[in-house]
């Protein structure tokens, strides 16, 4: 991830913590596993249908989740063109994304291409002027449609919790799902559901919790960690707290 890398090119985190600047843009996108990174000190998650954008000059920390697989286009002052209005745009949006999914259905299609060809720079030339486009159009779209949101769609944001229950999952995340900046999202959550994004999600896991204890085949452990926690004594404590009974003991009385 320096100045003499490809325009476009496909890569693997390390699983350790490396962090430096550039001089020059970058767009990151997600295909497979989970990445981390910290961005001025604002720190998400990236996985499949996710990204961020780093501006010039900020110093940012990235790691590796296990095996991964990223999308990197770096933006470099080589790189002039008609779309230059398109990337300053982009990059006046907030450092975290999430795709819609018929862009996600083309980045890894054009991601195939060119892991296909990996010495073809037209080639990966060619893939970033045309990720560019659909990444600030799409996130331009988003932007206008935010003043007109009244309601949240929740069901796309029960999905994103099921699918990534096992994870932390942020506020800046749930905002991702419906496209909406954070404060906005936050807000209408709170009137929607009469919840913080933060309780809600707690209700969730420990929704998920209950159903998993209503079966044998899973240890407490096991069920701790598919359900976002990080150890089956910070579950127990929490799941205690909320119920009024420990795991093991609810356990006992459904079955």
């Amino acid at each position: 991830m320096n100045e003499s890398v490809n325009l476009a090119q496909v890569l693997a985190l390390p699983s350790h913590c490396h962090h430096h600047s550039h001089h020059y843009f970058q767009v990151v996108i997600g295909l497979q596993g989970q990445t981390e990174f910290d961005i001025q000190g604002q720190a998400n998650m990236v996985g499949p249908g996710q990204g961020c954008l780093v501006p010039a000059t900020t110093d940012h920390a990235f790691t590796g989740v296990g095996r991964n697989q990223i999308l990197v286009i770096n933006l470099a002052s080589a790189y002039q063109s008609s779309l230059q209005s398109k990337i300053d745009q982009l990059f006046e949006q907030q450092s975290y994304f999430n795709l819609a999914n018929q862009s996600q259905v083309l980045i890894n299609a054009l991601c195939q291409e060119m892991l296909s060809q990996p010495q073809d720079t037209a080639l990966a030339e060619a893939c970033a002027n045309t990720l560019l486009c659909v990444l600030q159009n799409q996130l331009a779209q988003a932007k206008q449609q935010q003043t007109k949101v009244t309601r949240l769609q929740m069901e796309h944001i029960d999905r994103y919790i099921q699918q990534h229950l096992h994870r932390k999952i942020t506020v800046a995340q749930l905002a991702g799902c419906v496209f909406l900046a954070e404060s906005q999202f936050h807000l209408l959550f709170r009137q929607q559901t009469g919840l913080t994004p933060h309780q809600y999600l707690l209700r969730q896991r420990f929704s998920a919790a209950k159903q998993f204890l209503s079966t044998p085949q899973l240890s407490i452990e096991q069920i701790s960690h598919r359900c976002g926690f990080a150890s089956q004594s910070s579950f127990t404590s929490a799941f205690s707290a909320f119920y009024g009974i420990s795991p093991a003991r609810y356990r006992k009385q459904v079955h």
